[in-house]
């Protein structure tokens, strides 16, 4: 038997690689220095208690004790978070985790009598204060934000007593964390070479598209019989954070989990709604597609596990990560040359943490906080997939360069409902970029394939993930347990609606639910697809050569939490209370779709 291919352990890895973190912490030592200081000040909190009322000044005043110690709190927590995930078996990074985990409750609860006491406050007396102290003014959208909410925020006892048991109500999802990433072993496989592989996380992310059946479907099958073994178990953890979301809900007197949700980025009900009806309307495109696949692949049955291989065949496109950057800086030329030299910047500095090693966190993410880099974890592939979520999480990561270096710290952060619009935009100019640079019809094919592709992981996928979430919180609500058996079926039945008779359903995809993070995010997945859609509206404007409709969405860029997420995008270009970005959306898939069905009937 041939010997089995096994990740590197982290101290393998080349340090080129790596993400440096000594710009956050240059070691332990600092870190420990750091946390002893911050946890005095943390403990000093409470005195502040009963002051805000006082003045507009003594209001500015405890405003600024506050985030003085929440900055470097957050500071903290970003590099244990990077620590433990680029090797969450190692028990030191667990342990540096857990121990940040604990003191921001202990930060939450110490600060919980703040909203409630603002609040407090006349609103005609606050008016006035901000009317009329000139130290009061940078913070009146902060305060405003806080007051828009006045009827959900409990008494300072009542806020205190939750902000204590943040632990426990996150223990559902820290849980999934630790079984999903360290914990769950697969088994070993064979890659399109015959090489025994040990199936991971990213390893299945690229079998699962290899143009050799008897692959992905083996992989496809090995990875859900894992799954499938552990359902009950991660019924219980799914179930524990839906609870956990409908009980801080109701507390705070939300009508629904999603409400609460939605109204934390003062996002309408009606744009998850609209998403959901108008995809629904759209599913016949995506059945279209799906058909297609079914037809150029020659297959007598189309199954889940080959609704990612390409359909054009090998791909002709691979990148090593050097070749990789180079293609990202000329794809986002069309950004600016100042919006370049920051993605420079994040090349040359040790911002990106390449590789895959053994224990390192699957996925892809961008991180960080106001006074650190906006640093990338990747899991690097040397195929297309990975050159586009290099530019996905550099949009992110430039989002939070833009934001930290434009805005004072109270705005030096945004929403998530904002946060997927400038990743996705870089994905879509990406796209444009290649099907520019290639004349090829095969590489051509290739490209809007994997366009096609995208537009069904994240548009319809991504609905499909929102229309699952919302209803296992409402029926958690409405008092229906969330068996394995229970999430399982109505899974597989949503499923069957979103792919279409073209496709088998395949048992194992039932299990689906159990492998997917973003249902612990707390209605979030939605927002990627909202996101998608915005960024095909944005992409156009940006690629109009019109220079002021470009800067409009660096401005977008730049705003931070500066105003309400609907505003910034009405101001870059989108009104997201309307359905206008989602046709465009769905008429530019059927665009490229039609264009796709044309080459391939050519080749």
């Amino acid at each position: 038997m041939s010997d089995i291919k096994q990740l590197p352990t982290r101290d393998q890895v080349d340090s080129k690689l790596t993400w440096d973190l000594t710009p956050i912490f240059k070691d332990d030592e600092a870190f420990n220095a750091a946390f002893d200081r911050v946890s005095k000040e943390i403990d000093a909190l409470p005195k502040l208690e009963g002051k805000l009322a006082e003045s507009a000044k003594k209001l500015v005043s405890v405003i600024e004790s506050i985030m003085t110690t929440i900055r470097p709190a957050e500071k903290l927590y970003v590099f244990a978070s990077l620590k433990h995930d680029q090797d969450t078996a190692n028990s030191e990074n667990q342990a540096l985790s857990g121990r940040t985990q604990s003191m921001l409750t202990k930060l939450e609860s110490n600060i919980a009598w703040f909203e409630p006491e603002l609040l407090a406050v006349k609103p005609s007396t606050l008016d006035q204060w901000i009317e009329t102290e000139p130290s009061l003014k940078p913070y009146e959208h902060y305060l405003r934000t806080i007051t828009d909410g006045r009827e959900h925020v409990l008494t300072p006892a009542a806020e205190k007593l939750l902000a204590q048991a943040g632990d426990a109500l996150g223990a559902s999802s820290n849980t999934f964390g630790v079984l999903n990433d360290a914990d769950l072993e697969f088994p070993v496989v064979e890659d399109d070479d015959g090489v025994t592989v040990q199936l991971t996380q990213g390893v299945y992310d690229q079998l699962i598209q290899s143009t050799q059946p008897e692959v992905r479907k083996m992989a496809f099958k090995q990875l859900y019989a894992v799954y499938h073994q552990f359902r009950h178990t991660l019924a219980a953890t799914l179930s524990g954070n839906v609870k956990t979301h409908n009980f801080e809900a109701s507390v705070h007197h939300y009508q629904n989990a999603r409400q609460a949700a939605m109204s934390s980025n003062h996002i309408p009900v009606s744009v998850f709604d609209s998403l959901v009806t108008s995809v629904n309307d759209h599913l016949p495109l995506l059945h279209r597609y799906v058909a297609l696949r079914k037809r150029i692949l020659k297959l007598k049955e189309l199954h889940m596990y080959d609704l990612y291989t390409p359909i054009t065949g090998e791909p002709k496109l691979s990148y090593t990560f050097e070749e990789a950057k180079a293609e990202a800086l000329k794809a986002l030329a069309v950004l600016g040359s100042d919006y370049l030299s920051h993605v420079q910047e994040a090349f040359d500095s040790r911002w990106i943490d390449v590789v895959e090693n053994k224990g390192k966190r699957s996925g892809a993410y961008s991180s960080g906080m106001y006074d650190t880099a906006p640093y990338i974890l990747l899991n690097w592939q040397d195929n297309l997939e990975s050159l586009f979520t290099l530019v996905h999480e550099m949009g992110h990561s430039m989002h939070s360069y833009y934001t930290t270096h434009n805005q004072p710290y109270q705005y030096g952060d945004y929403s998530i409902f904002v946060a997927e619009i400038a990743s996705t935009t870089n994905e879509t100019l990406l796209t444009d970029y290649l099907l520019n640079q290639y004349s090829d019809k095969q590489i051509q094919a290739f490209i809007l394939n994997h366009y096609l592709d995208g537009f069904k992981g994240t548009v319809f996928r991504q609905t499909q993930f929102a229309e699952f979430e919302h209803f296992i919180h409402e029926q958690d609500a409405a008092g229906q347990p969330l068996t394995a058996e229970f999430l399982s079926k109505f899974y597989l039945d949503l499923n069957k609606k979103y792919y279409g008779e073209a496709v088998i359903s395949d048992p194992e995809i039932a299990d689906e639910w159990a492998r997917i993070p973003h249902f612990y995010y707390n209605y979030y997945v939605y927002q990627y697809a909202t996101g998608f859609a915005a960024a095909n509206t944005l992409a156009q404007r940006i690629t109009s050569g019109d220079t002021a409709k470009r800067d409009a969405y660096l401005d977008y860029l730049k705003s931070g939490s500066s105003d309400y997420p609907i505003n910034v995008m009405q101001k870059a270009g989108v009104d997201m209370t309307q359905t206008t970005y989602l046709d465009q959306a769905f008429a530019e898939f059927e665009k490229r779709l039609d264009q796709f069905e044309t080459l391939a009937e050519t080749m």
